[in-house]
Parts: C-alpha cells; structure tokens; sequence
C-alpha cells in the first residue's frame, strides 16, 4: 500500500505538474501577460499552498517557529534546489526589465524578513505590513504586463472561453502537485521510519522538501517544455508569497517569535540565496547550467550543515 502511495504521488505531481504549466500558458496568452507574470502570480502562488497550510497549522498547534522556519527553509529549497535543478534541465532566460522588478522584489523580502528576524519577532502590524506589501507588488506587476486580450481565430472560440479552460487546467494541476506532494510526503516517512531513519532526519530534509515538491515538479516540467519563463516566476512568485503572504497571514494569527538558529543562520543563507540568483540572473540575464550546478551543489551544503555532516 505504500509503494502504491509512493506510486501515486509521483504521478500526480508530474501529470499536475503538466496540466499546470499547459493551462498557465493559456492564461497568459488569453491575459495579455507574460508567461513570467503567470508564474510570478497563479503558478507561484498556487504551489506555494502546501507551505501557507503547514505554517498555519504550525500556528495553531502552538509551534509558531515552525511556521517560520517553513518559510525560510522552503525559499532556500526553492532558489538553490528547484531552479538550479531546472537551469540543469534548460537555460533560464530573464527579461531584463521584469527581473529587475520581481527579483528587486524577492532581494527585497528576504532582507525585510532578516532584519525582521534580527527584531526578534514577526509581530501582527509586522505581519499586516507584509500582506500590503504582497497586495501593492500584485497589482503594480498586473497592471505594468497586461497588454490586453488576444485575437482568436474563431467566434465560438472567445478569449474569455480559453481564458476560463486555461485557469480551470491550472487549478487542476495546482491540486493534483499539492495532493500528489502530500501522498508523497507520507509514503516516504512510512518507509524511512521503516528503515529505521530518525525523526531529526526525517524532518530536516523529507518533510521541509516535501511542501516545495509542487513548485519543483512545476518548474522542472516547465523546463522540460521550455517555458523558462514560467519556471523563474514560480521560483520568484513563491518566494515573495512565503515571505509576504504566508508569514504575513501567520503573523497576523499568532505572532511568530524568531528561534536563534533561524536568527543566527538560517533566515542569513535564505538572503544569500536571493542575492546569488540576483547576481545570477543580470550576469549575462539568464542562468545557464553552470550557474544551475552551482546552485544544487549549494544546497547540498546547506543540507549537509543542516544535517551536522559538516
């Protein structure tokens, strides 16, 4: 039963992951907007679901830092894991205007979360000041792209009509990753106890992976059909709504304090992780396979100082 869970997760989060990346392109075109703003928007806030659950449940059961140790964890994952594995896969173009903007606005996050951080605690007027912030940056993006609705060549066929297809695809493909995630996640710690892996393991690497497997089986599908667009606005969209929205909404519930290894560490390698795929990004404005490696070869570091392997 297990490795039939296992199984299932595994097709769920790349048949989602398809139907995602397929209905998000269609929005976009019937939009009048960038595959990079639908990424940056739908997809990067769709796959950021599994993270605003877990950081509210984590909320309520009294275990606050948890909550925000969700956040950072899920950002570092999402930079040096998801795109570097994705820039593996295919060269991730940037736009240089765009990147300026959404990558300023991601740089721009992580360092309001650190000195947030360095405070001590994300408070309720903390936590209403960052949700603003995600409503200001939404708007602006949308009304900055937008370009209008596009020719169609039939009248049957309205772009309202494709419009509302492409949105309805990339929720199902938005529920398919975060289910399939979550069949994923349990199978997984069912067969590591199995093996008698500990619980500090267990949580340190298949359960803070787990709720950013939407957003990695997203953009690697993303890379594979060359939508390296699509790819870099889900990394930079779940990144902005886990800062902004995730620990906004968190704050907003219960004020979430700052444990000292997340002061002392973790909250400084998320900023530098923002500022590595910053310099990556306008060097050259895409990031090549080299600049990919990198970023996985980062990670493992992360994991193994995480670990107490190093």
């Amino acid at each position: 039963m297990t490795w039939l869970l296992l199984a299932s997760g595994l097709v769920l989060l790349l048949a989602g992951g398809e139907a995602l990346v397929r209905g998000a392109v269609l929005a976009a075109t019937r939009l009048g907007v960038s595959p990079l703003v639908i990424g940056l928007t739908l997809v990067g806030f769709g796959t950021s679901t599994p993270e605003l659950v877990a950081s509210l449940q984590a909320a309520a059961a009294g275990a606050p830092g948890l909550a925000l140790g969700n956040v950072v964890g899920s950002n570092i994952a999402n930079v040096l894991l998801i795109l570097g594995l994705a820039a593996v896969i295919a060269p991730v173009a940037v736009s240089r205007g765009a990147f300026l903007r959404d990558g300023a606005a991601v740089v721009g996050a992580s360092l309001a979360l650190a000195a947030l951080a360095l405070h001590g605690t994300v408070g309720r007027l903390a936590g209403a000041a960052l949700l603003v912030a995600l409503a200001l940056y939404t708007l602006n993006t949308l009304r900055s792209e937008r370009t209008g609705w596009q020719e169609v060549a039939t009248e049957e066929d309205t772009p309202q009509g494709r419009l509302w297809r492409g949105l309805g695809l990339a929720a199902l493909g938005i529920a398919g990753v975060v289910v399939g995630a979550e069949f994923l996640v349990r199978s997984a710690l069912v067969l590591a106890r199995g093996f008698g892996v500990s619980e500090t393991v267990i949580g340190l690497t298949l359960v803070a992976v787990g709720t950013s497997l939407p957003e990695l089986a997203t953009s690697v599908v993303a890379a594979l059909r060359r939508q390296s667009a699509l790819a870099l606005g889900n990394v930079l969209g779940s990144n902005l709504f886990n800062i902004l929205g995730i620990a906004g909404v968190t704050a907003m519930v219960t004020p979430l304090p700052v444990p000292p290894e997340i002061a002392g560490r973790d909250v400084w390698v998320m900023l530098a992780a923002a500022l590595a795929l910053a310099a990556a990004g306008v060097t050259g404005w895409r990031i090549d396979r080299r600049e990919g490696a990198a970023f996985l070869a980062a990670y493992a570091g992360v994991m193994a100082l995480q670990l107490g392997l190093v």
